[in-house]
């Protein structure tokens, strides 16, 4: 004789929210008077072996205020999807970082916030100094630490990071 049952503590699987794939990353930039900068990278095999490809559209003024939107795509799907929804929608599980190689005179601030009242980083505002070039890094996190000083101290998961080398003239 055997017996067989479901115990009590048979729980329900456990959600998981999968890492969408983001094959994408626009970043546009507009400043008062014309000359929007552009940037954008786009990596349609996600981590496969084919590189990115990074362009820039334009340079950066001097002494000028930039409003910027960024915008997380997966163009691998037809229709494209937008992730940038997601990362809104869940803003106190995200945050978006924008990082400069030393001696770029670029400043970032955040526009936007999750329900907590940190930063979310989808709007900026990017104001440029004097003459310079350097790297700009974008950095989309997942579940980082709230709130934080920073990259450095945020943890978390990297969604997406992308580089542009962009120069203020």
């Amino acid at each position: 004789i055997a017996m067989l049952g479901c115990s009590d503590d048979d729980a329900a699987p456990e959600v998981i929210n999968e890492e969408e794939l983001i094959t994408t990353v626009i970043l546009t930039l507009t400043p008062e008077s014309g000359g929007q900068v552009v940037l954008t990278t786009v990596d349609l095999d996600g981590d496969g072996p084919d590189e990115p490809v990074t362009l820039v559209s334009g340079s950066f003024s001097e002494n000028t205020q930039y409003q910027g939107v960024v915008a997380f795509l997966n163009q691998s799907e037809t229709p494209e999807e937008d992730i940038t929804e997601e990362v809104i929608e869940e803003a106190d599980e995200h945050q978006v970082f924008y990082t400069t190689t030393e001696g770029l005179n670029i400043e970032t601030q955040y526009e936007d916030q999750d329900s907590q009242g940190n930063p979310l980083g989808v709007q900026i505002t990017l104001s440029t100094g004097l003459a310079s070039a350097g790297t700009l890094t974008v950095t989309l996190r997942h579940e980082p630490l709230k709130p934080n000083d920073g990259l450095d101290s945020a943890g978390g998961e990297t969604d997406i990071t992308t580089s542009f080398d962009v120069s203020i003239q």
